[in-house]
């Protein structure tokens, strides 16, 4: 079953409801990219009137986890995938609609790759970035992915 953004967007419901309650949304997913929004609102905005920094880090980790679960999924092997270390950078407030675009989905082949042909974990880091409405970087975030061969 190929994965597209709106099965994504139905997985939210059931899997992630606090995602999908805050907004968060995939727009595209392909081999290489995924984007995700989310829009600020009452339900996810911080005392000071912008974004909850975890509202953004919800989106960005999705970004880099869709692609994640896309390639295992190619694979048609059994692996586990979990983030490890993460970090961000705040640069503006986050307000109105956040379009978190991660374009790493390359680099998750070679871990898969050596995880099936060595049976060790392998890790990797993925970057997503935060850019408002008028394309100005409001946060950037990165997650370092573990992932291994399920025994």
């Amino acid at each position: 079953m190929k994965i597209t953004a709106r099965k994504l967007n139905t997985f939210t419901i059931f899997k992630l409801p606090s995602a999908y309650f805050c907004g968060v949304r995939t727009k595209h997913i392909d081999n290489d990219k995924c984007i995700v929004t989310v829009k600020h609102k009452w339900i996810n905005q911080n005392p000071f009137k912008s974004m909850f920094w975890a509202v953004q880090g919800m989106a960005a980790e999705f970004s880099t986890g869709a692609l994640m679960i896309g390639k295992i999924q190619e694979s048609g092997k059994r692996i586990s995938m979990l983030v490890t270390t993460n970090n961000a950078t705040f640069t503006k407030k986050a307000t109105g609609r956040i379009t978190f675009t991660c374009n790493d989905g390359n680099l998750i082949d070679e871990a898969i790759k050596k995880t099936i042909a060595t049976g060790e974990g392998q890790t990797i880091w993925m970057k997503s970035e935060g850019v408002n409405e008028d394309g100005i970087v409001v946060s950037t975030f990165n997650f370092e992915w573990s992932v291994k061969i399920k025994s």
